[in-house]
């Protein structure tokens, strides 16, 4: 198996699903909803609106991209850690690794809302690679320093001591609203009382700063999973690997709902139920593409996706900088124009994501990568 985690190789199905994942964020998602409004047809259009986020409670397929993407980032992490110590590297060059990363990503993420543009005083604090950053980085730390009953207990700890915070805990300036209203959850009172800048909802921000610590739990789910495809024991296949992370998966997702009747699931913020929820689908996700491709090796055709999984920050960057939408345009607009009316728009949404793939294609075709 040339790509197995026993040899150390490197993971086809992750970065195949990383792909997957970013499909969506770079037209994908837009796609689905043009073609739904073209068709008219009540399949697609009830699979059109998965590519919406929930308003507040509830779950969308929309809702996983995020923590699908963090729980992936978790499960790289054992394999560059025991690379890293294989090349001799010491904890304390680990750690400034891990840091680095984690500072370099939320720079990113503020590049991406604007601060050049818009100014220190004026643009939002909180991102999505922001959150990424902080949470993978607080994760791995703490990887580094504990074993495989102690980050679950500390996963635990994090997800039950959140719902209590938010529980017992809204907001002081609530107006007697629920804990886990917009208005009276503790989560949006401290980013409206310590962030400078605006919120991404006005009275409350998705990717605010106590959110970032139960989604340091799905990057250690992610890590947990990791870890597992990594074991070496007798009698551990790849493919028992494979059973055990859908078990795994299987019994968040059912953790998951049960929670959300005292603790409802909802992205916003990142409540311990949608943790997991997310978490679980995230396992169940990995285990079909691990199984399919680095298992059994059915799927070989996995280039689409990886092109796209190698440049995950690079594409998440450039649908902000490049004007995929000009020249998609301007390269195929005419012959867009040539189809019927009601079926321009899919074929202006399909033309964007082709442009997109394109310019990571040839990004991957010199070897060029983002390396964060």
């Amino acid at each position: 198996m040339t790509d197995s985690p026993v040899s150390g190789g490197r993971l086809q199905s992750l970065d195949a699903l990383r792909g997957f994942d970013m499909l969506f964020i770079m037209g994908g998602g837009a796609l689905v909803e043009a073609l739904a409004r073209a068709a008219d047809s009540p399949a697609l259009n009830a699979v059109a609106r998965q590519m919406e986020h929930a308003a507040w409670h509830g779950f969308a397929f929309f809702d996983m991209i995020f923590p699908l993407f963090l729980f992936i980032a978790g499960i790289s992490f054992p394999f560059s850690l025991a690379a890293r110590q294989t090349r001799g590297l010491g904890t304390a060059a680990i750690h400034r690794r891990i840091i680095r990363r984690g500072v370099l990503l939320i720079a990113l993420g503020l590049v991406y809302n604007g601060i050049l543009q818009e100014g220190p005083v004026e643009v939002r604090y909180p991102s999505v690679l922001g959150r990424i950053g902080l949470a993978w980085m607080l994760g791995a730390l703490i990887y580094m320093h504990t074993r495989t009953w102690t980050r679950s207990a500390v996963i635990a700890a994090i997800l039950v001591g959140y719902w209590l915070l938010l529980a017992l805990c809204p907001a002081p300036d609530g107006g007697g609203a629920g804990p886990y209203t917009p208005e009276g959850n503790l989560a949006g009172y401290i980013d409206r009382t310590v962030l400078p800048g605006k919120l991404y909802l006005g009275i409350h921000d998705p990717e605010g700063l106590l959110g970032t610590v139960p989604a340091t739990a799905t990057a250690l789910l992610g890590m947990m999973a990791g870890t597992w495809v990594r074991l070496q024991r007798r009698g551990l296949t790849p493919g028992r690997k494979a059973l055990g992370l859908a078990v795994g998966g299987a019994t968040l997702v059912a953790a998951g709902w049960l929670w959300h009747l005292a603790f409802p699931i909802n992205k916003n913020l990142w409540s311990s139920s949608f943790v997991c929820l997310a978490g679980g689908l995230s396992a169940l996700l990995f285990a079909l593409f691990y199984y399919l491709i680095d298992v059994t090796h059915w799927w070989r055709q996995t280039l689409f996706l990886r092109v796209i999984g190698l440049n995950s920050i690079t594409i998440y960057m450039a649908q902000r900088i490049v004007g995929f939408g000009g020249i998609a345009a301007f390269l195929l607009g005419g012959l867009v124009g040539l189809l019927p009316e009601t079926w321009q728009e899919t074929g202006m949404a399909a033309a964007y994501l082709m442009v997109s793939w394109l310019f990571l294609y040839f990004l991957w075709r010199h070897r060029i990568f983002l390396k964060t």
